[in-house]
């Protein structure tokens, strides 16, 4: 029996952290993956990133991305015990946008949460639309039921 995730669920552990690993493919059709720190505002998520970065590049040349972020698993008192990390995993859109077309109370929310502030000239946002389905593992059960993969395994739509 899969894990009893919701979309809602999902979202909430989305919404609780930070850092993803965001993968993408370069022109020659090759897959490179980048850790990133993200920030999400209404179900969707935001990077900033350098405008002339390759992973900015690659984006603007190709919009299919996928996510994958990870949940830190740990036993209360116990932290010596190697409990994997849960996981929800997602493709979707992204785009590349000048801090110049970011509407300013969004651009204001975003740097508000983000700790750099400075050198916004030569940034870009990317922003990550999720589409399809979340897959998960280890969301929404217990640290027992994660050995059990079709127990820890789950998948609901990004909805």
């Amino acid at each position: 029996m899969p894990a009893p995730v919701t979309s809602d669920l999902v979202w909430r552990e989305i919404e609780k952290r930070s850092f993803a690993v965001l993968s993408y493919v370069n022109p020659k059709g090759q897959a490179r993956s980048s850790g990133i720190v993200y920030v999400p505002i209404d179900r969707v998520l935001y990077v900033r990133v350098a405008t002339e970065s390759w992973k900015a590049k690659h984006i603007r040349r190709n919009p299919h991305v996928a996510l994958n972020v990870t949940i830190s698993k740990r036993v209360p008192f116990m932290p010596w015990i190697d409990i994997p990390d849960a996981t929800i995993a997602f493709s979707g859109t992204a785009r590349v946008l000048p801090m110049s077309e970011v509407e300013p109370k969004l651009l204001e929310a975003l740097l508000g949460r983000m700790i750099d502030h400075a050198n916004n000239d030569d940034n870009s946002i990317i922003e990550i639309r999720p589409t399809g389905h979340f897959a998960t593992y280890g969301v929404g059960v217990s640290l027992l039921d994660m050995r059990d993969p079709e127990k820890a395994r789950g998948r609901t739509p990004v909805g």
